[in-house]
């Protein structure tokens, strides 16, 4: 078994630190010399390659040529080509803890493998799903139950992380649309030169090869489309999406027949819409079609109250997954969680807890367990503007986050305003010098009463 390719040592997306005598060590080698420890009879490699299974293994443990040891999450897939498996590839992904690497010994390797029914069906996904004692998010629960129900499209946006995803799920279920009448689809996944063509069919002789095919679009009629990452649309065709959201009406790629559709939209993007116009990502009158039934996720780090729901949560979750008995976390640990910034949002904390409990058997998790590329980021004293890590002063760079000082400034300037013009937003719109939406979503963004 020879490793043909590792994206580690490729030039395009080589890290700085890597040293060049490792490239050629990694390339075309035996995979058993290069990680003896692996067993021949279990190897997630072998099983694919002999056996052509798509393999899953979270929490396996690897140590390589140099001593090195590592815990990842695995996928392994068969490469087939005219019906002969002719290699596997493996994405791996590193969940090393300071805690697993100290005490390997005490470990036993997991390898556990996972299937499908391991994870929630998204068809019994609702609103009582959502855990949350933070107000803003209940208000977003509220409103989403209410644009679930209507035929306006609804605009959802989140960074990356917040819960889009499970949010509109919910909506799917609770608006009583069969599911056989709904299409996701992530547009981020489409080659640009192919998403008018799936979204609104084809015609036949469009182009060499084109058939008549009906898009998604036509094959959602009377039902619901959910369309993630929307700014990844290509500009032009966003034009032919506005005009289904006016009248429902489009044509095929190719073809000079009007079609005509009854569709419910929801759309979601992780980009600030009005940062995504300005960066001609969102066309501003497509932005302003959809900005009536606009529904903003808050971050993770504006939603404190929620950080121990989720903690307990997701402990009492992977328990049950990894046959483990955590009972929670220590101060120190809890200290860090409701400190730090959270880039990550749900998600990240998700796999954060689920890493921890994977590699240990504490019933108390602590600072030990995180994960290698957070622990650094512990044991830190501020002093004014400053952090003390490890014993060495370093400047606490979050204090200059330019996004955040921003941010805080553009939420005082709009309260400021409003205060002069005594709630009146189309004279503070005019003083801004912002139009009276634009304000509006500024303020239902920021909670701005």
């Amino acid at each position: 078994f020879t490793i043909v390719y590792n994206s580690k040592f490729d030039e395009k997306l080589m890290e700085d630190g890597y040293i060049n005598d490792d490239k050629g060590r990694y390339s075309n080698s035996n995979l058993f010399e290069l990680y003896p420890t692996l067993n021949k009879e279990t190897s997630s490699i072998v099983r694919s390659i002999t056996k052509g299974e798509v393999v899953i293994k979270k929490f396996q443990r690897i140590v390589d040529f140099k001593g090195n040891t590592y815990c990842t999450h695995n996928i392994t897939i068969p490469i087939v080509i005219k019906g002969k498996i002719m290699g596997a590839m493996e994405l791996v992904k590193d969940v090393t803890t300071v805690d697993y690497i100290n005490n390997e010994d005490s470990y036993e390797e997991e390898n556990r493998e996972f299937t499908s029914n391991t994870f929630l069906d998204s068809s019994k996904i609702s609103f009582e799903n959502f855990i949350t004692r933070d107000l803003n998010m209940l208000k977003v629960i509220e409103q989403a139950k209410i644009a679930a129900k209507i035929q306006s499209p609804t605009l959802i946006y989140g960074e990356s992380g917040t819960g889009k995803e499970v949010l509109v799920q919910a909506m799917i279920n609770y608006s009583g649309i069969s599911r056989k009448n709904v299409i996701i689809q992530n547009c981020a996944a489409l080659p640009d030169n192919l998403i008018e063509s799936i979204l609104f069919g084809t015609y036949k002789g469009a182009y060499t090869g084109a058939e008549n095919r009906k898009g998604l679009f036509e094959e959602a009629d009377n039902g619901l489309i959910f369309l993630d990452e929307l700014n990844s649309i290509p500009y032009d065709v966003q034009g032919k999406l506005l005009r289904v959201l006016q009248d429902g009406s489009f044509r095929p790629v190719g073809s000079n027949e009007e079609k005509h559709v009854n569709v419910k939209i929801i759309a979601a993007m992780n980009v600030e819409p009005l940062k995504a116009i300005e960066e001609k990502q969102l066309r501003s009158d497509l932005f302003y079609r959809l900005s009536g039934g606009m529904i903003y996720i808050p971050s993770l780090r504006d939603r404190k109250k929620d950080i121990k729901l989720f903690i307990n949560h997701y402990i009492k979750e992977y328990n049950n997954i990894y046959e483990k008995n955590a009972k929670g976390i220590s101060n120190e640990l809890e200290k860090f969680f409701m400190e730090y910034n959270w880039g990550g949002n749900v998600r990240e904390l998700k796999h954060i807890i689920e890493s921890m409990i994977g590699v240990t058997d504490r019933k108390i998790l602590d600072v030990q367990q995180l994960p290698a590329y957070l622990y650094n980021r512990v044991y830190k004293i501020k002093e004014n503007d400053k952090v003390i890590t490890n014993g060495e002063p370093v400047y606490n760079l979050e204090a200059y986050n330019l996004k955040n000082i921003l941010k805080k400034k553009e939420i005082e300037t709009i309260k400021k305003v409003l205060e002069i013009t005594r709630g009146n937003k189309t004279k503070a719109g005019e003083i801004l010098g912002i139009p009276r939406q634009t304000l509006k979503y500024k303020m239902d963004k920021f909670d701005i009463k």
